[in-house]
C-alpha cells in the first residue's frame, strides 16, 4: 500500500517541476514563488516535524537545530568555494567570438543550487520513508502522512527544478534531479519493507535540510528574484508561496 500511495507523490513532484519549466519567461516571479515555498517548508513543515521526531538535546540544544545550523553553514561554505573558483577562472583571458561578444566561459548550474537540489531529493526519500513508517503504524496514520507528503510534493518538484537551474543554461542536470526527486518517495517507501529507520536519525537530518533550504532561499533565490524586477509582484509571489505551504500543512494536519 505504501509504495502504491507514494506513486501519487511521484506524479505531484513531476507536475511541480513541469510547472517551473513552463513559466521560465517569468523568472523573477518563479524565483519569488520558489523562495516563499522554501521558507514555508522550513518554517511550517521541516522544523516542527524534526523537533517532534527526536528529543535529543546535545549541550542542551535540540539536535535538529544543531543540524539546522550545520546545514546553513554547509551551503554557505559551498557557495563561497564556488565564488572563489569563479574568481580564479576570471584571471584567465576571455575569448572573443566573431560576432564581437566577449565570454569568460560558460558555467554550469551553480554549486549551491545543485547541492540544495540533491538535498531536496534526500528529503523526498525521507518522505517515502515517512509514508512507509506511517503505514507500519496503521492505515489511518499512513493515510494522513501520505496526504501531507503528496500535498507538498508539488512544491518539492518546483523547488528542485528551480534550484538545479540556478546559474546554468543546461537543463539536463535539473531534469535528472527532478526525475530523481520524483522517484525518491517510491524508493523510500519500498525501503521500509526491509526494516525501520530510527526517528532519532531522521530528526537531525531534517533540521540540516531546513538550514540548507533557508540559506538557498535567503542568499540565492530571493536576491536573484528581486534583481532588476518589479518588487511588489515578486513580494506577492513570495507571500503566495508561504500561504500555499501554510494551508497545505494545515489541511494535511
Amino acid at each position: 500500500m505504501a509504495v502504491l500511495v507514494s506513486a501519487l507523490a511521484f506524479l505531484m513532484t513531476l507536475a511541480g517541476g513541469l510547472a517551473a519549466m513552463r513559466v521560465r519567461d517569468k523568472r523573477h516571479l518563479v524565483l519569488g514563488l520558489a523562495g516563499g515555498l522554501m521558507l514555508g517548508v522550513v518554517a511550517f513543515d521541516l522544523i516542527p516535524e524534526s523537533l517532534q521526531m527526536t528529543g535529543d538535546r546535545p549541550l542542551g540544544v535540540p539536535a535538529p537545530m544543531i543540524g539546522f545550523a550545520v546545514g546553513f553553514l554547509l551551503l554557505h561554505v559551498v557557495e563561497q568555494s564556488v565564488a572563489i573558483h569563479r574568481a580564479h577562472e576570471g584571471e584567465y583571458a576571455p575569448h572573443v567570438h566573431a560576432h564581437g561578444h566577449v565570454h569568460a566561459g560558460d558555467g554550469g548550474p551553480g554549486g549551491a543550487g545543485l547541492l540544495a537540489a540533491f538535498a531536496l531529493v534526500g528529503h523526498s526519500l525521507v518522505d517515502g520513508l515517512s509514508i512507509g513508517l506511517g503505514f507500519q503504524s496503521g492505515d489511518r496514520v499512513g493515510a494522513f502522512v501520505a496526504l501531507a507528503v503528496v500535498t507538498h510534493d508539488f512544491a518539492d518538484g518546483f523547488n528542485t527544478f528551480t534550484a538545479a537551474s540556478l546559474g546554468g543554461r543546461d537543463r539536463r542536470p535539473a531534469l535528472a534531479l527532478l526525475l530523481a526527486d520524483a522517484v525518491a518517495p517510491i524508493v523510500g517507501a519500498a525501503l521500509t519493507l526491509l526494516g525501520t529507520v530510527p526517528e532519532g536519525v531522521l530528526g537531525p537530518y531534517l533540521g540540516l535540510f531546513a538550514g540548507v533550504l533557508l540559506y538557498l532561499s535567503a542568499a540565492e533565490i530571493l536576491p536573484e528574484a528581486h534583481s532588476g524586477h518589479p518588487r511588489v509582484m515578486t513580494l506577492g509571489a513570495t507571500g503566495l508561496g508561504l500561504l500555499v505551504v501554510l494551508f497545505s500543512v494545515g489541511l494535511a494536519g
